[in-house]
């Protein structure tokens, strides 16, 4: 049985789901991260999170398959265990979290998205594999609340100087490593149960859709401009969801 939501909330799920495969199919991949919070303006964040997880796994699984073996492989060990350390953390902390806890974190990471998409590093400088660490427990921290961890991948992976090519090859295969550690504390917790799952299956064509788009928008549209849109788009629905968080 499907959840039941008002028809905003599932209008809110299915653009969300949307934009999500958009950015999967490799335009604005940034705007992922737009997804729960948005979702979060008419649902449960952490059930939006739930709902999303499942359908961000088979996504993964496309992309991985597309990018296998332009990955950068010392990156990706650099980075996994730090982020199971934050998947860790964050596991630990969730049940302290209610509805408006997570809502005020999703606020604030949509903002802190807003700030690294208008002064996000210039990848001329390389930086110390130390780094690594830290940027994939923070990964894992906030892929884990609200799938939204591009931010601190990339102050990560951007200065590192990788070509585009091993540059998308890698991130895709660490952000499909995290979501699959993901996905036992998500059942542990109960963030994906039976009705999730029937929501999940129910969005794979919209999804599917997305990916495609993503695909067709790539040679099509400004990304510049678009990336724009995504930043007035967070930057809104961050401010909305602080103040929800607050009242």
């Amino acid at each position: 049985m499907l959840p039941d939501y008002s028809w905003i909330a599932w209008l809110l799920i299915i653009l969300s789901t949307y934009l999500t495969g958009v950015s999967k199919g490799g335009f604005a991949g940034g705007f992922g991260t737009l997804s729960v919070p948005l979702m979060a303006l008419a649902i449960d964040p952490i059930a939006a999170a739930g709902l999303l997880l499942p359908l961000l796994i088979v996504m993964d699984g496309l992309a991985v398959k597309a990018w296998w073996g332009r990955q950068n492989w010392a990156e990706v060990k650099r980075l996994i265990p730090g982020m199971a350390v934050g998947v860790v953390v964050a596991t630990l902390v969730a049940d302290s979290l209610d509805a408006d806890h997570v809502r005020l974190v999703l606020g604030v990471i949509s903002l802190l998205f807003v700030a690294y998409m208008l002064f996000k590093p210039s990848a001329s400088r390389p930086i110390s594999t130390a780094w690594a660490w830290p940027a994939g427990i923070a990964t894992g921290i906030t892929s884990f609340i609200a799938h939204a961890g591009a931010p601190p991948m990339n102050l990560y992976l951007v200065p590192r100087r990788l070509d585009k090519t091993s540059f998308i090859a890698t991130t895709t295969l660490v952000f499909a490593a995290v979501n699959l550690m993901k996905l036992p504390p998500y059942l542990w917790l109960g963030e994906i149960n039976t009705t999730s799952i029937w929501a999940s299956l129910a969005l794979v064509p919209v999804a599917w859709l997305g990916i495609r788009s993503g695909v067709w928008l790539h040679h099509r549209v400004n990304e510049r401009l678009f990336y724009r849109v995504v930043i007035l788009a967070m930057a809104i629905v961050g401010v909305q969801l602080i103040l929800k968080a607050l009242g």
